[in-house]
């Protein structure tokens, strides 16, 4: 008989437990310093993250958001540009462009996700600066094509990486592909931090320059002021926290990708939809997505059974009342729209245990089924 405990879709006590005799002594020691904002940890954590993204730097930020805010500022895009970007991403990727003044261009997706590059070439105007790919779930965006777009238009690439730390396409890391990547380390990622967090990597000096001045209100030193800035500067508790998990976030993706693997083998095809991998794709599994008919019956059958799920996202962002100005309306894109009423979001954290992946795959067959034989 099946352990009938509740599943959480995430499971940060437990995530905590595991590290507490850890990352205690290294909270302690940063509030007994008195140095709690700036210091050797964030310089470590940067030299660490440039490391895995393969990229001559990386900027500790406040958030995700600002690190696509800031690559934007960085990159010249603003008042009268156009950014391509999908509408079917959280809320940040497209209030990042708005927030510099910049006009957000929505481009259909696959059924993968992630934005479709054919609906990339047919929405570049005159106006048209940038492409804002969103790397969904973990999974990288069709990347080479992206990239010869942009090179054909002479248009920026600014990766929205927020969900795909660790994600590859062949041997380029997600972030490091176009001239901005921008992460965030909330305490939902597969790198979290115990609050918000997040960071930019590029490769060009200039960007990478214009965010540190960004971030902590354009001072040069204490009294020099070169640009109105902002604030953004990530804690230094965070950042020890982030400097120990990214030593551990093989192994957080690596129980990921296993629990995936194991969903893929126990649910039934005809009835949940999981996009497949391409062959040149490392998936880090951020989320794990599936797409059903049936959906919010299927969810609220799940919660009735004690299994935690979610949706991402169940309005897309060109439906939402901020976007009105845009003038987009219901039957603008297709392929979001009818994903957003099928998606559902299953527990893929790693602390899940076989038993309950096993359990939660059982419940799904079952309640799917039966809704089919009751239909027939």
């Amino acid at each position: 008989m099946m352990d009938q405990a509740p599943i959480p879709y995430v499971d940060l006590t437990a995530q905590f437990a595991a590290e507490r005799d850890v990352l205690m002594p290294l909270i302690e020691e940063v509030l007994a310093s008195g140095a709690h904002v700036g210091g050797s940890p964030i310089a470590e954590l940067e030299a660490n993250l440039a490391t895995r993204c393969k990229t001559k730097h990386a900027v500790a930020l406040n958030s995700g958001t600002d690190a696509l805010v800031f690559g934007l500022i960085a990159l010249g895009i603003g008042s009268g540009d156009e950014v391509i970007t999908p509408p079917n991403s959280f809320v940040a990727s497209t209030a990042a462009i708005m927030r510099v003044g910049a006009t957000p261009v929505f481009a259909d997706v696959l059924a993968d996700q992630n934005i479709d590059p054919d609906r990339i070439k047919s929405a570049i105007t005159a106006r048209t600066k940038a492409i804002m790919p969103v790397h969904l779930t973990g999974r990288i965006a069709d990347m080479d094509t992206i990239m010869e777009i942009a090179r054909t238009g002479g248009l920026k690439v600014i990766e929205d990486a927020a969900q795909s730390i660790g994600a590859r396409h062949d041997d380029r890391v997600a972030g490091s592909i176009g001239d901005v990547g921008a992460f965030s380390a909330h305490p939902l990622k597969n790198l979290n931090a115990a609050g918000d967090a997040g960071f930019l990597v590029t490769d060009n000096d200039d960007v990478a320059e214009q965010t540190r001045l960004l971030r902590n209100h354009g001072l040069v030193d204490r009294n020099t002021v070169t640009h109105f800035g902002h604030v953004s500067r990530l804690d230094t508790v965070q950042a020890v926290i982030l400097r120990h998990r990214l030593e551990t976030l093989d192994q957080v993706i690596e129980r990921r990708r296993a629990n995936a693997a194991r969903y893929r083998e126990l649910l039934d095809p005809n009835f949940v939809f999981i996009p497949p991998c391409r062959r040149v794709e490392f998936n880090t599994f951020h989320t794990f997505v599936v797409q059903v008919d049936h959906r919010d019956a299927l969810q609220s059958y799940l919660t009735h059974k004690g299994i935690g799920t979610a949706i991402h996202y169940p309005v897309p962002i060109h439906l939402q009342p901020a976007a009105a100005s845009l003038g987009h309306r219901l039957g603008s894109f297709l392929v979001t729209e009818r994903q957003a009423g099928r998606i559902l979001t299953l527990p893929i954290h790693q602390h899940l245990k076989d038993a309950q992946i096993d359990r939660i795959a059982s419940e799904m067959n079952h309640f799917l089924i039966a809704r089919r034989a009751a239909a027939e």
